[in-house]
């Protein structure tokens, strides 16, 4: 069943050319959630969406000048309003992580899906991104079952002391609980 949809059905489809084939003998069992804005803490703009396709005018704002010549990339961006976009198809390699480890593996690109949050580590992250992020997060545990609560972490957690996303303000808790809430049939 792994791999079968490699295109999440409900998000709206933008192929980056920021990806890559994953290493044969990596199997996907980590989850990887960070956040981004373009500039940082304005929301709603098509910034991060040039960014990830490749194609953002470093000019365009003076904090821009340090992403010229970056390739860069997430399986998904969750905006504000929970609309999710999906960058690169989960059976392929997304360069979301930079320079990282878990668990004594480097290069967690190599086995990671990455989930790009529309925020900061300071600003509460939206209802909406939250209902997004399970569904999201559900449709991948469906097809990568290696994926366990444990291996679902934040960028800070792959990259301690380079990457701080996605914030004390993200509510792990209530992701947790909605994640892995029993449905019940009355």
């Amino acid at each position: 069943m792994q791999n079968q949809y490699p295109w999440l059905p409900f998000a709206d489809h933008r192929p980056s050319p920021h990806f890559d084939e994953r290493p044969n003998e990596e199997c996907v069992d980590l989850l990887v959630i960070h956040n981004i804005s373009l500039p940082a803490g304005v929301f709603g703009t098509h910034y991060v969406d040039d960014l990830f396709m490749g194609n953002i005018d470093c000019q365009a704002h003076p904090t821009f000048s340090s992403l010229d010549g970056l390739r860069v990339s997430a399986h998904c961006f969750i905006r504000r309003n929970g609309q999710v976009i999906q960058y690169v198809p989960l059976s392929k390699r997304a360069w979301h992580a930079g320079v990282s480890s878990f668990a004594g593996r480097e290069r967690c690109n190599d086995f990671s899906i990455g989930i790009e949050m529309e925020g900061t580590d300071t600003t509460p992250y939206t209802d909406a991104q939250y209902e997004a992020l399970v569904a999201v997060s559900k449709a991948i545990l469906a097809q990568y079952p290696d994926i366990t609560r444990e291996r679902i972490v934040g960028h800070c957690d792959i990259a301690p002391g380079r990457k701080t996303d996605p914030g004390d303000i993200f509510d792990w808790q209530r992701y947790f609980n909605t994640l892995y809430q029993e449905s019940t049939i009355e």
